[in-house]
């Protein structure tokens, strides 16, 4: 018997990310590098997703720097209850999932280039 699949969501967040990856490669002369994240996205991370939901690397094994950092660590791990943050390295890009039972939700994308996760967003 097959184990069972992870369905995958893509959150509001994500899409606006997309967006602004869009405008961002744009702006570098590089719009064919949109549409390959795109297709990436579809033939192999998604399908990833679905059959490995824990492939990525727990967001929480990161160190923290500040007790300011920690104390807003731990109140997104008690806002994630049961679930788990955790990040897919993409060629360029780097996702940031959140992995509830068997659902993986979309939550951000940035390309190495670009800041940090606006988690007051997500």
């Amino acid at each position: 018997m097959a184990p069972q699949r992870a369905s995958v969501r893509v959150t509001a967040n994500f899409e606006a990310n997309l967006d602004q990856l869009e405008a961002f490669l744009l702006e570098a002369d590089a719009a064919s590098a949109y549409d390959a994240l795109l297709a990436e996205l579809e033939r192999t991370v998604i399908p990833n997703l679905e059959k490995f939901p824990r492939m990525g690397r727990s967001f929480f094994d990161r160190g923290v720097g500040s007790v300011e950092a920690h104390a807003k660590i731990e109140r997104l791990a008690r806002r994630l209850g049961d679930g788990e943050l955790r990040e897919y390295l993409s060629g360029d890009y780097l996702l940031l999932y959140a992995l509830m039972q068997r659902t993986v939700y979309l939550l951000s994308i940035k390309h190495h280039r670009q800041l940090s996760f606006d988690f007051g967003r997500l």
